[in-house]
């Protein structure tokens, strides 16, 4: 299940917010790789203000966190452990985090445990598992509505998707 991501090379604009206040732009792109490598750029770049005893940061943007949101004021240790979470779980990864609202313990257990498959559509994927569970007589085939099954569960809050791709539907259960 996991999968590595070189393309998800995290980083963070941090600013020096005594520079932004004082209507200076002072601030530096900084690579999400360690917790300890991030707050040294963070202090040379407020003992390089133009500012001087600068001690406030924010972060001002980010890029490279495939649709996670980062706060401006999240803290460094939450921030470091998204960018290793999506170095570790690649694209699915970074899109069942964002679909989870950021929650990393949450997107975890959803990979681990309640990851069903890649489907062509979330019908396809019901389709499948009723055929896997329960024998089906031919002459019912017919009368069976895979979409309404899914968009009941979808509805119901029994399932989530995420899409990586046309026709590349990853299901997981919500319960």
């Amino acid at each position: 299940m996991t999968k590595s991501c070189e393309a998800l090379e995290p980083r963070v604009y941090v600013a020096c917010l005594a520079a932004y206040n004082a209507g200076r732009l002072h601030g530096a792109w900084i690579a999400v790789e360690d917790e300890e490598q991030v707050w040294e750029a963070i202090r040379a770049m407020l003992k390089a203000s133009p500012i001087a005893g600068a001690e406030e940061y924010a972060i001002h943007d980010y890029e490279n966190f495939g649709g996670v949101e980062i706060a401006e004021y999240a803290s460094i240790a939450k921030v470091v452990a998204i960018a290793d979470f999506l170095r570790e779980r690649g694209e699915l990864g970074a899109l069942v985090l964002a679909e989870l609202g950021g929650d990393l313990d949450a997107a975890a257990q959803a990979l681990d445990d309640q990851y069903h498959g890649c489907f062509d559509s979330l019908e396809e994927a019901f389709e499948a598992l009723t055929e896997e569970t329960v024998e089906i007589p031919e002459a019912l085939r017919l009368y069976i509505d895979y979409e309404a099954m899914a968009r009941d569960a979808r509805l119901n809050g029994e399932v989530f998707t995420v899409e990586t791709a046309p026709g590349a539907v990853h299901v997981f259960w919500s319960r």
